[in-house]
């Protein structure tokens, strides 16, 4: 994986325009899930929503966070399904909160739903984050095109409820799989009307890719330079770190055979956040703030440097 100067783009999102490249843009990410893989539950509640979301709001722009990625359906294996009007009675009031408390923040939406995304948008979101890239909802492309949102198409290699059955993956098929259905989302996005300027990518660390499948698709995260469109990566506390740690003889023993926690996962995700600047990424989907911030800093330090 060589390191290369980092291009850079100006992010068109639906009501301001965000310069890509000089250094790594964070995105904070706040689950308002009660099931989400890492933080189900923290910030959501009935009796405490939306105040306990915008105080962990609050908490990661204060750390640096450019932008709070609001995710309101946990896309974990097993997770419950909700309706496009369950997700919404989720996100909306935490939108109208922090937009409330800090009008100038950035607001990303997790959604694969066009209906809440359209809702979203209204209520005042720049960014639609879709991780099916827009293939689970047909309409998604088109809402987009017609909201003027930022949009990030993430990869993924089919529904999490597919993830436990799918077939190994050999090393070398992953890059070239995930360039090849990156690249049709993509197509299919811009010829439903959405301009390149409004979109980033993100190749999925964890959706579909299980365990050491995700290892080749970072040490060859610089070809993904070849769109010419902007990268994010999220590898925050992603169980292919997890499963690399429980293999460490010493943190095995401490842990007594556990899987280690989302907290003992920190300093994995700092060094994949490292090696993902280093190949080209303009933002980093984290969430640890502080932690990434600080990494982030000494990375953009090196790719000035080239």
């Amino acid at each position: 994986m060589p390191f290369s100067p980092r291009r850079h783009y100006d992010w068109q999102l639906r009501t301001r325009t965000l310069p890509l490249g000089k250094r790594t843009i964070l995105m904070g990410i706040l689950n308002v899930t009660p099931d989400s893989f890492s933080d189900g539950g923290y910030f959501y509640s009935p009796q405490h929503a939306p105040e306990r979301a915008l105080t962990q709001a609050l908490k990661l722009l204060e750390e640096g966070a450019d932008i709070l990625d609001l995710g309101g359906e946990s896309t974990r294996p097993n997770a419950t399904p909700l309706t496009p009007d369950e997700e919404q009675s989720r996100i909306l009031p935490v939108v109208e909160s922090i937009l409330k408390q800090k009008p100038n923040t950035i607001l990303s939406i997790d959604t694969f739903h066009a209906t809440t995304a359209r809702r979203a948008i209204e209520a005042g979101a720049e960014i639609i984050n879709d991780v099916s890239g827009h293939l689970w909802d047909p309409d998604m492309s088109k809402t987009c095109a017609q909201s003027g949102c930022g949009a990030i198409l993430m990869h993924s290699r089919g529904r999490p409820q597919d993830w436990p059955n799918l077939p190994a993956l050999a090393p070398e098929t992953v890059l070239p799989l995930v360039l090849k259905e990156l690249a049709e989302r993509l197509e299919a996005s811009t010829t439903a009307g959405i301009p390149r300027n409004k979109i980033v990518l993100d190749p999925g660390f964890g959706f579909g890719k299980r365990l050491d499948e995700n290892y080749p698709l970072l040490a060859h995260f610089d070809q993904l330079k070849q769109f010419d469109i902007p990268i994010l990566a999220g590898v925050s506390r992603k169980g292919f770190l997890a499963h690399t740690l429980s293999q460490i003889p010493s943190l095995s023993i401490l842990l007594e055979g556990a899987t280690p926690s989302m907290d003992d996962r920190l300093h994995a995700t700092t060094a994949a956040n490292v090696a993902a600047i280093l190949a080209g990424a303009h933002m980093l989907r984290t969430h640890d703030v502080r932690p990434a911030v600080e990494a982030a800093a000494i990375a953009d330090q090196i790719v000035a440097a080239l």
